[in-house]
């Protein structure tokens, strides 16, 4: 752990200045940044229209517009497993496994209102607001963790249950909406099959799109009290009130998978009965889920008042579709989010196999710091620098701008990330070895200047992103953040240390390598 917690007069000079440049530059403005202006803009000052239960057309609402949504009321639900879930919130709560994100929207690096944890298969993650999240595992049969306490071990098994429940109630959820969809022949492919199957999903059980849509593979538990929160937004276009949580898609899930929240509201202050509030609108005192279709100023607004225990389903391309939002009432309140994450690109399997391609260009009769290369082949360079970046910045230091968060559940990560950042090490000792072969004058010209472009776009990504995780890990919100939580700049190593190839800062080397590239006429 040598050189991990850096100081921030450590930091050379140039990852100030560079980053101040980059945030004067001029910013894109994003897609659905641009459709929320505009949609602020034809509202004016006034509120679009939006139901709740105490109003007759809300039920006929529900079905014509949002009828994807699927509430599953706490009763309906087998009162051990609510015993064993929300026991298992409190005991995630009471030995402080969760954790604000600290997450980068805007250029602003921003503190998440509300508490997360990620649970889930060994080996996943999950990928939002440009944060990886690493999941604590849950004890999957045939898996041997060590957890920190007994308790998380129990609050872990509890939410592996409550995932396995939750996908068996999707698959009838899905088969009951299929047959109503399937008696309108326009409707009959709703879920990509065709009409001689839609007489009963689940006689396609071994349909791969079926499983591959209700198979949840992780859970991201939320907390948050609102009594601590000195601000919350305003919801913005409806007038429903406070928002715990902002109008957004869900991210990075398989397409057309279905989203699973339970919710349980803890102990707060005493909620009103709607007799003392006035007949319109919502309850503020009762948490919410809001819904609404993306960018749609004609349909009203959803509200669906939550209470303890209660469930609810997102089905099939209900996400994408439509927008969600959670409404805060007085009490705290926990949230299991069961989702089928989008995993091509982010389980350790993927990432190690990665790394296996990218060091197949190495020979094997090497020495730890001294490379050979099997090719110098310009697609082959590529590759290996590209696989290079995303292990450091989409990985080792994902992880490690954590902290020690994980520590507090189980130890389970520690090993196979010290096995990363080994592979990592040796693909810097083979962008060493590129840069050696290329100062040689024995490379024809064409193949020469067709690496050090390559490289020098990589290398220059690589070098923006090592500034521009520094300074969020040395940003005044991270270094207040408690010690266990802190962000860590890893990987970071001084000039001096040998057991380095390359030096931190690349941007002599990024000099270096635009001199040899021959100059062009403007």
């Amino acid at each position: 752990m040598k050189n991990r917690y850096i100081l921030l007069s450590l930091i050379p000079c140039w990852l100030v200045y560079k980053e101040e440049e980059r945030h004067d530059r001029v910013r894109e403005v994003s897609p659905s940044e641009a459709q929320k202006q505009k949609l602020l803009k034809e509202l004016g000052n006034r509120w679009l229209p939006y139901l709740t239960p105490k109003d007759t057309e809300f039920h006929q609402l529900w079905q014509e517009n949002y009828s994807k949504l699927i509430l599953r009321e706490a009763s309906s639900i087998p009162e051990l497993l609510h015993k064993e879930v929300q026991q298992a919130f409190l005991i995630l709560r009471k030995h402080g496994c969760l954790f604000q994100d600290l997450v980068r929207i805007k250029g602003k690096n921003l503190l998440t209102p509300v508490s997360r944890l990620l649970i889930g298969n060994p080996g996943y993650t999950y990928k939002y607001l440009n944060s990886r999240l690493f999941t604590v595992p849950w004890p999957m049969e045939g898996s041997n963790i060590k957890y920190s306490k007994d308790e998380i071990f129990a609050a872990c098994r509890a939410f592996f249950k409550l995932n396995d429940y939750l996908r068996k109630d999707t698959i009838q959820a899905l088969d009951k909406l299929h047959l109503i969809k399937s008696k309108d022949s326009e409707d009959s492919a709703v879920f990509g099959m065709v009409p001689e199957l839609s007489k009963n999903i689940l006689n396609v059980g071994h349909d791969m799109e079926l499983k591959k849509r209700t198979t949840y593979n992780l859970t991201l538990l939320n907390y948050m009290d609102p009594q601590e929160m000195s601000y919350l937004k305003e919801e913005p276009y409806f007038g429903m009130g406070k928002m715990a949580v902002s109008w957004h898609h869900d991210e990075n899930l398989v397409e057309r998978s279905t989203v699973a929240v339970y919710s349980y509201n803890c102990e707060g202050p005493e909620v009103l009965d709607d007799d003392e509030l006035s007949p319109e609108g919502r309850n503020p005192a009762v948490w919410h889920v809001g819904l609404k279709i993306a960018w749609d100023i004609k349909t009203p607004g959803l509200a669906v008042p939550l209470h303890q225990g209660d469930c609810y389903l997102m089905l099939d391309n209900l996400n994408s579709t439509h927008q969600h939002c959670v409404l805060a009432g007085l009490q705290p309140r926990f949230s299991s989010t069961h989702r089928v994450a989008e995993c091509s690109a982010g389980t350790l399997d993927y990432i190690f196999k990665q790394c296996h391609l990218a060091l197949q260009n190495v020979k094997d009769d090497t020495e730890p710091r001294t490379v050979h290369l099997r090719s110098m082949e310009s697609s082959v360079i590529k590759q290996g620098e590209e696989i290079h970046n995303e292990v450091e910045f989409e990985w080792l230091r994902q992880f490690w701008f954590h902290g020690h968060r994980y520590k507090k559940c189980t130890d389970w990560w520690q090993l196979p990330m010290s096995e990363l950042e080994g592979l990592w090490k040796k693909m810097e000792c083979v962008t060493n070895a590129v840069l050696d072969e290329i100062r040689k004058e024995r490379w024809p010209m064409e193949q020469k200047n067709e690496i050090i472009t390559d490289l020098l776009a990589l290398l220059t990504t690589r070098q923006e992103l090592r500034m521009e995780w520094c300074m969020r890990c040395q940003s005044r919100i991270a270094q207040n953040l408690p010690e266990d939580q802190r962000p860590i700049c890893w990987p970071y190593w001084e000039d001096e240390d040998p057991e380095m190839p390359l030096p931190f800062d690349l941007s002599n080397i990024i000099s270096e390598l635009q001199g040899h590239l021959p100059e062009t006429k403007s």
